[in-house]
């Protein structure tokens, strides 16, 4: 087949890797157009536009949905991975086959652009990767194929998602395998839908008057990015691991306790593993609790 993938984050790569080595003609790139990151703002390339031009694939970088032209009407398939533009039908049906989106939940459940994200904060020991026909829906299209895959505890949302690209690949041959035979997708039970929204910055925010197991779960699902924020001494702390703790605080007092951070909350409390102070690098609690020298009864708002 020849075969144009629409995709941007490095959870693509794995997928695209295979497709390159495939048999399949892997002609064209589609990604999001360059963005400005970090405190300089120096316009950068997504992950997989950077990867099309070191493997020297044909990349193109349309603003919106409105500014494709019509050259997909030369392929057979069009494959999107974490994309982000949802594509009206008149795009869809350019392909001969359509298009086909590699998606990190178990479909009805988590559709959305946080699938993978809102598995951890929700506390969910199991999650997957579906791969369904795209229709002009938000994932609500009929399915190829899924595969389920555990959610090992104090896994970050990072981690997990690194995990599930690694289930692409396969998941892709076979659901090519099934579109060159012929095979027909099944549509979806829209009844068991649940959404997958994408993660806010003001829902970042921890709020210590919760149970400990919620908040670790948060701060779990936020990592490594946006990250879970909470303030001490009237600065942001970004937390970027922690566990539940048996140690007994008032809620958002800070300690440090045998070597430990530990944070009260409404049931047990959260010990702090990694932080990220402002304008600092990513550190142990431990170490940012030395320099930091906590007054009894401070706390963490």
């Amino acid at each position: 087949m020849k075969i144009a993938v629409a995709a941007s984050p490095e959870v693509a790569i794995p997928t695209l890797e295979y497709l390159h080595a495939s048999e399949h003609e892997l002609a064209l790139i589609i990604s999001r157009p360059d963005s400005q990151v970090g405190r300089g703002r120096e316009l950068t390339p997504t992950a997989v536009s950077t990867w099309a031009t070191a493997n020297g694939i044909e990349l193109y970088c349309p603003n919106k949905a409105a500014d494709f032209d019509d050259r997909l009407k030369n392929f057979d398939l069009v494959i999107t991975i974490g994309y982000g533009v949802l594509l009206p039908e008149y795009i869809l049906v350019q392909p001969k086959h359509g298009f086909i989106n590699l998606h990190f939940s178990l479909l009805p459940k988590l559709r959305g652009a946080a699938p993978a994200q809102r598995a951890i904060i929700e506390g969910l020991t199991e999650t997957g990767i579906t791969v369904f026909q795209l229709d002009a829906g938000m994932d609500t299209g009929p399915i190829y194929l899924q595969r389920k895959h555990a959610i090992n505890p104090n896994t970050t949302a990072g981690e997990l998602l690194s995990e599930l690209a690694l289930l692409g690949p396969s998941a892709i041959a076979q659901t090519l395998s099934a579109i060159g035979s012929g095979t027909k997708p099944v549509p979806q039970d829209h009844s068991l839908a649940t959404s997958a929204a994408k993660l806010g910055k003001a829902e970042a925010q921890i709020d210590w008057s919760d149970n400990a197991e919620n908040i670790v779960n948060k701060i779990l699902g936020f990592a490594p990015n946006p990250g879970a924020t909470s303030k001490f001494r009237g600065e942001v702390l970004r937390i970027v691991r922690a566990r539940v703790s048996s140690q007994s605080l008032p809620v958002g007092e800070i300690s440090f306790i045998n070597g430990s951070v530990i944070v009260g909350a409404s049931s047990d409390a959260v010990e702090l593993l990694e932080v990220t102070p402002a304008g600092k690098k990513p550190m142990s609690a431990a170490a940012w609790a030395n320099g930091a020298r906590f007054a009894a009864g401070e706390t963490i708002e």
